[in-house]
This record gives C-alpha cells, structure tokens and sequence, in this order.
C-alpha cells in the first residue's frame, strides 16, 4: 500500500505469504522501500513469521524505465538515467534486478539503456518471467537475452494483489540468512516457475492505513 498502485496492507500480505509458503519474498514497491521495512519488521522475530526472509527493495523510476534495487536500507529517488539508478543501488551493496525486460505495456528499461547497463557490469538479474506478461514470445525473450549477456534470471509475480502473491517464482537451495551474494549465487542454480497472473480487478471499497502516519 506504499507503492501507490496497490492496496495491500501487510497484516494482508502476510496471509498471503503463509498460504503460498514462500521462503523468501522479495518487497519492491514504487518509489520507497518504506514497505519492505515495514514486512521485514514484522518477520525479525522468532517463531514462524521467521520462516520466511524479507528482502527490502524498490522499483525505481528512471527517465529510461524501471530498475529495481534489492537488500536496500534506504529509499533511492528517481534518476535520470539508468545508470544512476543502478550506481545508487551498488552503493548500498544492493543487487540491481531488471524488471519485465521488453514488455511494452510496461515501463521497461530501453534497450539501450539495458545493453548499456550490462556492458557496464551493472545489471545482477534479469526478469525472465512475469506473471503480469501475458505474450510467451516476450519471456522467451528475456531469456535469450539473459542467457546470451551470462546475467542470473530471476521471476516477479509483480502482486499487486494478495491472490497474485507466488505466481512466478524461483525454486532455489538456500540455508540460513539470504544475502545479495548467497541470493545471486542461488538464481543462477534456481528453477524458474511461472504462470500469467492478471486478472481483472474488481472495484471494492477500502479503507487503507495512512502511510503517512505508518512512517
């Protein structure tokens, strides 16, 4: 409910969570990553929230699309240019993950500034799958292009919703804390699973806690 184009409150996400059984779920509103602190707070405890790890991340605006910055501990503003992004990421020792490559209905990144980014050795991880994209040609893609440029391919289900929670995944072998290296390390041993997740979403009224007050 941070990002601006959701609703979902935690206490919401949190079912979610329980019911997919995901180990690792990786937070990545618009614009702060207000959110993913807010979820990870709620799973420092012991007992079996613990069961799952929370990455704090972003999906950060840029004048050439969309970057999204992972095992963040501050809120990246938006950049004019990819670049920036990703250095500003880098600089918390952050993974830059590249969100549904290639996708026009979504804010991709260019190919230009892509190319340019992994000529740099600036991208960690490509989406390969999003369950928000719905033409196979387009993950096909992404995958191609993953596999060509050696970049780890990671998979969003994009949830907007609590239902959409899980709909693309990774299959990795992890113990312990997950880390930026420990994570990248896993995505490119991983399985991906993906399905399309996007179905209407019908009007309800709601009344969502101010973020404001939430800090």
């Amino acid at each position: 409910m941070w990002s601006g184009d959701s609703t979902t409150t935690p206490e919401e996400l949190t079912r979610a969570i329980q019911s997919s059984g995901l180990g690792i779920v990786c937070i990545t509103d618009h614009g702060t990553t207000r959110g993913g602190a807010a979820l990870a707070a709620r799973y420092s405890g012991q007992g079996a929230d613990a069961a799952c790890q929370v990455v704090v991340g972003e999906e950060i605006r840029t004048a050439e699309g969309e970057v999204i910055g992972l095992f963040l501990s501050e809120t990246i503003p938006p950049a004019a240019t990819a670049e920036g992004a990703a250095l500003a990421i880098r600089e918390q020792g952050g993974l830059v993950y590249v969100p549904h490559p290639f996708d026009p209905s979504r804010r991709h990144l260019t190919r230009a500034a892509l190319d340019r980014l992994v000529e740099a050795g600036l991208v960690d991880a490509l989406e390969v799958w999003n369950a928000k994209t719905a033409d196979p040609r387009l993950q096909a893609e992404a995958r191609r292009y993953a596999a060509e440029h050696d970049l780890a391919g990671g998979a969003g289900s994009d949830a907007h919703v609590p239902a959409a929670l899980g709909a693309a995944y990774v299959e990795v072998t992890l113990t312990g804390p997950v880390g930026p290296d420990t994570l990248l390390a896993a995505l490119r041993l991983g399985r991906v699973v993906g399905t399309s997740f996007d179905p209407p979403r019908p009007w309800e009224p709601r009344i969502v806690p101010s973020t404001a007050r939430l800090g």
